[in-house]
């Protein structure tokens, strides 16, 4: 009778500990991670895909399901994501088209209330996909010009949506620079510091788009010294699709730029947000200065190249002019 007293209680402790495992999980935000293919060999979503998973799971926030797509010219027949399953979908993917049926599927999750959040590279997908480009606002590269819509940046502290005709997308070697923050009420942006100081990145410029809906958080200075734009470019953008939310960063090339506290923290906030509408994440006590860099060598050694020295050791510069 004991051992069978004790073996009920083991199945007992054995239920009650699956079951608030079960319940803990049920109060993660659910988030698929898309990837699968780039436009180059420049972005290497095998490296960066981890480190953006890693990235959700240390906040215990989340609980993040990767789904790897074909290569558009690929097979789609058993590619069809569940997108109601989950809160919010991160795109770490570079694709030229989808068929229409998955385009279809993922518009109206987004306009049901999906959350999406965007990341660099994927700003350059589906160049001829108008829903998704409403969804991210601005893109560059693919084939993009005026007929994708006006450039858009800040000058003089106004937004300025500017029809000149031209290619969309540029940027220069991959430095460290400076963020301002242009809307410091908003959940993702408060409490960060006014100016700050990003890791070594692509800053890009020249982005184009309908840019509907669409609300700047922070940009960055494009240095005509390293092939930029000389205007303050958008950096961090959130934008509505129906009733959908979306965050856009254009942040995180490579592990090196990932490894910015910088980019962690609003990677995570606005992830949150995306998801609820709502942030309740802290401002790490590390996070970057306006003349320092602040970043995580354990991630930035993910980079085979960053291991070797031959490639974005980081530095801290000395600091940019200020923003306009």
């Amino acid at each position: 009778m004991k051992q069978l007293r004790c073996a009920l209680w083991s199945v007992l402790a054995v239920v009650l500990v699956c079951a608030a495992s079960a319940q803990a999980a049920g109060n993660k935000i659910r988030v698929l991670l898309l990837d699968g293919e780039s436009g180059g060999p420049f972005h290497n979503w095998q490296l960066t895909t981890p480190i953006l998973k890693m990235e959700l799971d240390e906040t215990g926030m989340f609980e993040v399901t990767v789904a790897t797509a074909p290569l558009s010219s690929g097979d789609f027949s058993n590619f069809k994501p569940e997108f109601a399953k989950y809160q919010v979908v991160v795109s770490n993917l570079d694709s030229p088209k989808w068929p229409l049926e998955l385009r279809t599927s993922f518009e109206e999750y987004v306009r049901n209330g999906g959350g999406l959040v965007i990341v660099h590279a994927a700003d350059n997908a589906f160049p001829d996909w108008p829903a998704y480009n409403e969804m991210a606002g601005i893109g560059g590269w693919r084939g993009r010009n005026e007929n994708a819509g006006p450039l858009w940046y800040i000058k003089d502290g106004k937004v300025i949506s500017d029809p000149t005709p031209g290619p969309a997308g540029r940027h220069g070697v991959r430095l460290p620079f400076q963020i301002t923050v242009r809307d410091p009420g908003h959940p993702i942006m408060k409490g960060l510091p006014a100016v700050w100081m990003h890791q070594n990145d692509e800053l890009y410029g020249l982005m184009r788009g309908p840019g509907k809906n669409m609300t700047i958080l922070a940009t960055a200075h494009s240095d005509p010294n390293n092939r930029g734009t000389g205007n303050e470019e958008p950096m961090l953008m959130v934008l509505s699709f129906g009733k959908g939310k979306i965050f856009h960063t254009t942040l995180g090339h490579d592990p090196v730029a990932l490894s910015c506290i910088g980019f962690i923290t609003t990677f995570q906030r606005g992830t949150e947000w995306a998801a609820t509408g709502k942030v309740t994440q802290k401002v790490p006590a590390n996070f970057p200065t306006a003349n320092t860099v602040s970043y995580r060598p354990d991630i930035a050694e993910m980079d085979p190249e960053f291991r070797k020295g031959q490639a974005n050791k980081p530095v801290v510069p000395p600091a940019a002019p200020p923003a306009k």
